[in-house]
């Protein structure tokens, strides 16, 4: 099965016209936003055809060649011929992502002719046997599913000296800012492929910083939903307590036109009962004096870990002040210090019953069992295991059922903490719209050997998607400044249901500082860049 989803990407990229890096701009639209492509398509300038083949072929020049970002793990085969169907049925009626290609981190299931493997040769027997339900409302909302993206494998969940945007299937996938900078993850390839123009928009996936951080060190905007908001049936699992889908994109209304497709129940995910009652069209929320009036509190226990990661968030500060926006700095977030043991008990308990209840429903592959995948893993140890093993796939075997004391006491301690007596509390003691902190610092090296540089307690990286992601709250990070040529993000991150402020005050921040800038594929930092490649950035 390996082998024919290769044959099936290597046909796409057949079929793809061969065009110069430096004329590939198809009419300048590599980094144009997803309304700007839809007014091209509405006066016939574009097709949504066209918009594909020419996405196949910077895939082709820029992802599998050139700088080689690897970072889309198969096309799929059908693109090409969805889109010339959509384009048939064009009308003025559409909604924003008709004829929009948009790839998939790949543990989202899709029943098409590509896999959903995590990023793991264990799971590449067979595809999966239908669309994962936010896949049903992309289709139905037009979009063009493009492929899967590369991850980091098992989303980051395998082992703590994991190097991120690493997999058995896909290799290291890479930084478009600097090539030998780590594209942090899970959801690297989806950061990196919206990054690089290889495709206007993405869906990654968080349990606990995978969208946040990869946006950030990537530059773009990456929106983590209230857990329940979108629908994780179909989605290989890590938390079923703080698993969520998300949009990822280059600027805010992308990312918000995404999550509004993305949004609302489904009977199959018994936690999205009330997302319908809360999924909305986002873009009602693009303020561009979204900050206006708005207080926010800036978490200083979260910062303080990386000087160029402090320097822009001061910067971001006083960009905000100058719009309006009441800043309360600082601010406590009570039991920060307390949420890391009990999180990492409910991940284990959860990822064993989780996957295995994923797998049970997953026809036509060897692996059946979380016990499966990691003697597959032994057995494959030199495609699977060459770099670092699997140590938190063993942890998580030896755990027991969900009703263990053990278990039932980690997730109400981690809930509560997170949740009422951490960010709810910050928010109301202080009269907070929001919260605030920088995203990460500037991507690190990729360091296959001693793995990523963002462990627990490491105190020069830092990160700020802890709180949020253990309480199933919305966090939403958009570029915000520069550092050595790397981009550097700020995190804003409230209560429940809290999408329609976050993406306001977001909006508002984007719209005053103008911080995106496109990548210039460096071999590293001030080093030299892949002349083609710049000269094909449009």
């Amino acid at each position: 099965m390996v082998r024919s989803s290769l044959l099936c990407t290597a046909l796409a990229l057949a079929l793809a016209p061969v065009i110069p890096l430096a004329a590939q701009d198809n009419g300048g639209v590599t980094w144009q936003t997803v309304t700007q492509l839809q007014q091209q398509m509405d006066a016939g300038k574009l097709s949504s055809k066209t918009l594909v083949q020419d996405d196949i072929a910077r895939i082709r020049h820029i992802d599998q060649s050139g700088p080689t970002l690897r970072s889309v793990l198969q096309l799929n085969p059908d693109a090409l011929k969805l889109a010339a169907a959509l384009d048939k049925k064009h009308s003025a009626s559409h909604g924003p992502l008709y004829g929009i290609p948009v790839l998939l981190k790949d543990n989202i299931d899709t029943g098409d002719h590509t896999l959903t493997t995590a990023g793991s040769l264990a799971l590449t027997d067979a595809p999966a046997p239908k669309d994962a339900a936010l896949v049903t409302r992309l289709r139905n909302a037009g979009a063009v599913i493009l492929g899967k993206t590369n991850l980091s494998e098992w989303a980051d969940f395998r082992s703590a000296h994991a190097s991120s945007g690493w997999t058995g299937r896909g290799g290291q996938t890479r930084n478009p800012y600097a090539l030998d900078r780590n594209p942090c993850g899970s959801s690297s390839g989806s950061a990196v492929a919206v990054a690089a123009g290889l495709v206007p928009v993405a869906v990654g996936t968080e349990t606990d910083g995978s969208i946040i951080c990869p946006a950030s060190m990537n530059g773009i905007v990456g929106i983590k939903p209230t857990l329940g908001l979108v629908s994780r049936s179909g989605i290989i699992p890590i938390s079923h307590n703080q698993d969520t889908a998300g949009p990822m994109a280059r600027n805010v209304t992308d990312a918000a036109i995404l999550l509004s497709a993305m949004a609302g129940s489904d009977s199959n995910d018994p936690a999205t009962a009330d997302a319908d009652k809360h999924a909305t069209d986002y873009t009602r929320f693009l303020d561009p004096n979204g900050l206006r009036g708005k207080r926010i509190g800036v978490v200083r226990q979260l910062a303080g870990n990386e000087p160029n990661a402090d320097r822009v968030l001061d910067e971001a500060i006083a960009a905000m002040k100058a719009q309006g926006a009441i800043i309360v700095d600082p601010v406590t977030l009570p039991h920060l210090a307390d949420l890391g043991d009990p999180e990492m008990t409910v991940m284990l308990y959860d990822f064993k019953h989780d996957l295995n209840a994923y797998l049970a429903n997953r026809t036509g592959l060897q692996v059946k069992t979380l016990a499966d995948l990691i003697a597959f893993n032994q057995r494959e140890a030199d495609r699977e295991m060459p770099w670092f093993g699997q140590e938190l796939l063993e942890q998580a075997q030896a755990k027991g059922p969900l009703t263990d004391k053990a278990y039932t006491d980690a997730l109400a301690k981690a809930k509560q903490l997170s949740g009422p007596q951490g960010i709810d509390a910050a928010l109301q003691a202080n009269h907070l719209d929001a919260l605030l902190s920088p995203s990460w610092g500037p991507a690190y090296m990729t360091d296959l050997v001693l793995g990523d540089h963002i462990v627990s307690g490491n105190p020069t990286i830092g990160g700020a998607s802890q709180p949020a992601a253990v309480a199933g709250y919305p966090s939403i990070t958009v570029p915000a400044g520069w550092a050595h040529g790397l981009p550097v993000g700020i995190v804003f991150f409230g209560t429940k249901w809290s999408e329609p402020t976050l993406i306001s005050v977001a909006y508002g921040f984007e719209q005053h500082t103008h911080a995106w800038q496109p990548p210039k594929f460096l071999e590293t930092v001030d080093g030299k860049s892949y002349a083609p490649i710049a000269a094909a950035s449009h």
